[in-house]
């Protein structure tokens, strides 16, 4: 996650605030391509409905090392933006996700971890962040 972030860091930092959300999108896969971080970018998962496929599709903006990346660029993060991570990271049963944003006047990201079991989802801070995360998968 520490690598994730740094390379959008990166990204922040040489284009700035602002900008359309695929802008940020591309540079950052050409930012981990650069640092040789393998991803997804926008992936689709399917919906299932008693065991059925659903025609209804979610699309991430990047999957990284097992990792839900989702980007955005507003002025702040808001209770929906923080909703779709949540449901990408329950629909994939992924236990780490990252909320980006570029547009506010400096880089925000939030790492989050999914307790399955409980069904809730914790903000990774440096005071807990080991309670969570294996840093050998880091």
């Amino acid at each position: 996650m520490y690598n994730i972030v740094g390379a959008a860091m990166e990204v922040y930092n040489t284009l700035g605030r602002g900008m359309e959300e695929a802008i940020y999108q591309e540079a950052l896969q050409m930012e981990l391509d650069d640092k040789g971080i393998e991803s997804r970018r926008e992936v689709w998962f399917d919906m299932f409905y008693k065991g059925k496929k659903m025609k209804k599709r979610y699309k991430a903006d990047f999957v990284v090392n097992g990792v839900i990346v989702e980007l955005k660029s507003v002025s702040v993060f808001s209770s929906d933006h923080r909703a779709q991570l949540f449901n990408y990271m329950r629909i994939t049963r992924q236990k780490r996700g990252i909320l980006m944003n570029f547009g506010g006047k400096s880089f925000a990201a939030e790492r989050y971890w999914y307790q399955e079991e409980s069904d809730d989802f914790i903000l990774l801070k440096e005071s807990n962040y080991r309670d969570y995360v294996d840093l050998s998968i880091e």
